[in-house]
């Protein structure tokens, strides 16, 4: 699979241990916007690995910082990208499986790398399941248009 990979300084070490595990499972992954540990701004390399997402460069995205939660806000601002902020497996599994999300977005501070890893792992393994979730997925989509959600209808 192909992953686009990113942080801020304080997922750089976390990103970092993540890339290794990842490629030497077999997985496709580029880490966008190193910062080579120096001070950087989350948006920008949330901006790269969702860009690269939306565009099709890459099947799915992997944003750490030190809460989640500025990649996160960040990562969704860019039409097509569903991010989810995820701090274990159980919400990694419901992420994709009822959300279909294409970015995952983890805390370097409130998650050992250990954990981190576990949760990628079941992240990427995790299948959409569709039907009544593609709905709301749908539903998410107008929502992006500046649609009205209540009135798309799909048939599932």
């Amino acid at each position: 699979m192909k992953i686009a990979l990113g942080a801020d300084h304080r997922g750089d070490t976390s990103a970092k241990a993540l890339l290794a595990h990842l490629q030497s499972a077999g997985q496709q992954v580029t880490l966008l916007g190193d910062c080579g540990g120096q001070a950087c701004d989350y948006p920008d390399n949330a901006y790269l690995v969702s860009k690269a997402v939306a565009d099709g460069k890459a099947e799915r995205g992997i944003l750490i910082c030190g809460s989640g939660i500025g990649v996160s806000i960040a990562a969704n601002k860019i039409k097509g990208i569903r991010a989810a902020l995820v701090f274990d497996e159980f919400g990694a599994a419901m992420s994709r499986s009822h959300n279909d999300a294409n970015v995952l977005c983890l805390s370097a501070d409130a998650t050992p790398i250990k954990e981190i890893m576990a949760i990628v792992e079941r992240w990427l393994k995790e299948p959409f399941e569709g039907g009544r979730h593609l709905r709301r997925v749908m539903k998410i989509a107008a929502i992006e248009r500046g649609e009205d959600p209540s009135r798309v209808t799909v048939s599932v």
